[in-house]
């Protein structure tokens, strides 16, 4: 996955670091909700970045369009379902009308979201699926927490998600207008923060977290948090190993801007992670990922952090 491998040389231009990164294909996930649709000026503003191509992505559930209606039998359902498509296919297109000179393509697909979601990525090499989150359940949104954590059970490529308590330096511009440019000049990723619990699928989220600390010159803290930690006062060892593993995971020779740092914390994973990214005004968030499995962390913690996050998320599979 080109997000993560990077370029194998590094050049320098204009004061910034360039081809480090290479992301050529980005999913944009939508349910045409407020929280998602919050998520689209980062998904724009990677692209014009990188020059990737958009997908912008819309799934029809059967459940949600049962819910509308209230139940019909199968001949009226045909019926609802083209509706359903073209009104959706004439949202992306107004979405998309809004993308300038941004290369892009819409799709509007029906059944599960996130295996649909996990076909568009394969089918079309995407390197980098964004969408938007929010911390409440229910029918007819697709781009809630079971869907989001199906999404990032099952697609094999990184996925950036935008909460809704984003704030600060790490909150773009919402799309106002209907002919307004939504891409701002630039993605200022100025703060990355990487936690990690050591599990063993740790390395690939440090490596991303690593390249993009030099594509964008930003300042990159690796964290980890002790949970269990009654006993760490006569057994100074585990602080100590804790602050060798994370600088191991930054390998010599890297050519970031500025050292990483490395930092210990104490309490509850969740919490101290958010604290530390509010506290720092990180622009993101990286966390890692196993194989068709939860986050590295359990997915109650996953989830609290991509709902209640300051700054976007970028969870990264092993």
């Amino acid at each position: 996955m080109a997000l993560i491998e990077g370029h194998p040389e590094t050049r320098v231009a204009e004061g910034k670091t360039t081809g480090v990164v290479a992301v050529k294909n980005v999913l944009f996930a939508t349910d045409f909700s407020a929280p998602s649709e919050a998520a689209l000026p980062y998904a724009a503003a990677i692209c014009r970045r990188f020059g990737s191509t958009l997908h912008l992505a819309h799934v029809l559930s059967d459940a949600g369009l049962l819910m509308m209606t209230g139940g019909v039998d199968y001949v009226s359902m045909g019926t609802i379902y083209e509706d359903a498509h073209n009104e959706a296919k004439g949202k992306l297109e107004q979405v998309a009308a809004l993308l300038g000179d941004i290369s892009h393509y819409c799709y509007v697909r029906h059944g599960l979201a996130w295996k649909n979601l996990a076909a568009v990525v394969q089918e079309h090499a995407i390197d980098l699926v964004v969408l938007g989150t929010h911390g409440r359940t229910g029918f007819g949104k697709i781009l809630l927490g079971s869907v989001a954590e199906n999404i990032l059970r099952h697609v094999p490529c990184p996925v950036l998600t935008v909460g809704p308590k984003v704030c600060g330096h790490a909150r773009l511009p919402i799309l106002e207008g209907r002919h307004r440019d939504i891409v701002p000049s630039d993605l200022d990723v100025r703060e990355i923060l990487f936690a990690t619990n050591f599990s063993p699928h740790t390395s690939r989220a440090a490596r991303a977290a690593v390249l993009l600390a030099e594509e964008f010159r930003s300042c990159l803290t690796l964290l980890h948090v002790f949970e269990e930690y009654t006993d760490l006062s006569t057994r100074p060892g585990p602080m100590e190993e804790g602050v060798r593993k994370l600088q191991e995971l930054v390998p010599k020779g890297e050519t970031m801007q500025y050292p990483p740092e490395c930092l210990i914390e104490f309490g509850s994973a969740s919490e101290r992670i958010l604290k530390i990214a509010a506290e720092r005004e990180s622009d993101m968030i990286v966390l890692g990922a196993r194989p068709e499995g939860t986050s590295h962390i359990p997915w109650s913690t996953a989830y609290y952090i991509l709902a209640h996050a300051q700054c976007p998320v970028l969870t990264v599979r092993n």
